[in-house]
């Protein structure tokens, strides 16, 4: 056993000596006056130790807060990160809908007749066929749409009701091949004929005299001939006459006013006797035609 411990006076005799020692330094302090200079310098002296005993605990501490500082920056850090990004996302979807609502606004504000009752109806699929140039809407029977209703966007014709489903309806655009529109220019009556080619922005005037009054910049309007498309809709302009003397007919192409391209929201025309329950009366006020429960859904 190691003996280093038990070397020197017992433990009783050195408990002694400290009890007595403290004891003796006890009535010293108290007797005599002069002994709390001695034990300021003491405590002076003293004092660097107690700072470098306390040293490790306030280096620990001080890491430990340095840690947990940096913990919270990381958590906060992240936590505001995500919540731009939710907010980012929000915000585009924000975007979305204010431009979604301008464009039905514009929509309903497009050049109807007065006796003309509408609804709105939305792109469900577009026909992938590059022959055809047709599109499905989630409008059908059920909203009272008939085979070759009238379609329309916020410039002008769009096309006409092809089939016709329980809940959906495949619209033939006014640029399919097999699409045929009767026209008239808006500067003069003088009517035509305007058939699809299947290019999205012409269309071709059928049959044109060398001598027809026609000029680039001309307005066409639905002529109503046909009893399909009301009369006085915009259809679209001319755009190059071609007059060559050795053919029989001028090549006249026209560009549709409606975006054929980009179409997402559309209206459906009813004559005033036929509307149904769900279409927007002429002289409706816009605030009133989009039903709110409409908007809440798309976000």
């Amino acid at each position: 056993m190691n003996e280093v411990f038990a070397r020197g006076p017992s433990l009783f005799v050195r408990l002694a000596i400290i009890l007595v020692l403290s004891l003796g330094a006890m009535i010293v302090d108290t007797k005599v006056a002069n002994f709390a200079t001695a034990r300021t310098y003491l405590n002076s002296m003293v004092s660097p130790l107690q700072y470098i005993a306390n040293l490790p605990g306030a280096m620990l501490s001080w890491s430990a807060d340095r840690f947990s500082s940096r913990q919270t920056l990381l958590k906060n850090n992240e936590k505001l990160t995500n919540q731009v990004t939710l907010m980012s996302e929000q915000l585009q979807r924000f975007r979305i809908l204010e431009q979604e609502n301008k464009n039905l606004r514009k929509l309903l504000d497009a050049p109807v007749r007065d006796s003309m009752h509408k609804m709105i109806t939305e792109l469900m699929a577009v026909d992938t066929s590059p022959y055809s140039h047709q599109i499905v809407i989630n409008k059908g029977a059920l909203d009272g749409v008939f085979l070759s209703q009238s379609v329309l966007d916020d410039s002008g014709i769009v096309g006409q009701i092809s089939e016709v489903g329980t809940t959906n309806s495949r619209v033939l655009l006014i640029s399919d091949v097999t699409h045929a529109i009767p026209v008239r220019i808006e500067r003069n009556n003088v009517r035509f004929i305007a058939v699809g080619d299947g290019s999205l922005d012409s269309l071709q005037l059928q049959h044109v005299p060398h001598s027809a009054d026609i000029e680039e910049g001309d307005i066409l309007v639905s002529s109503g001939l046909g009893e399909v498309f009301p009369e006085g809709y915009p259809v679209g302009t001319i755009t190059k006459i071609i007059r060559n003397e050795s053919r029989p007919f001028a090549e006249v192409t026209a560009t549709p006013f409606a975006k054929l391209d980009r179409i997402k929201y559309l209206l459906l025309l009813w004559p005033q006797e036929t509307a149904p329950a769900g279409a927007i009366a002429p002289n409706t006020i816009l605030t009133d035609a989009i039903p709110p429960e409409d908007l809440e859904e798309k976000q």
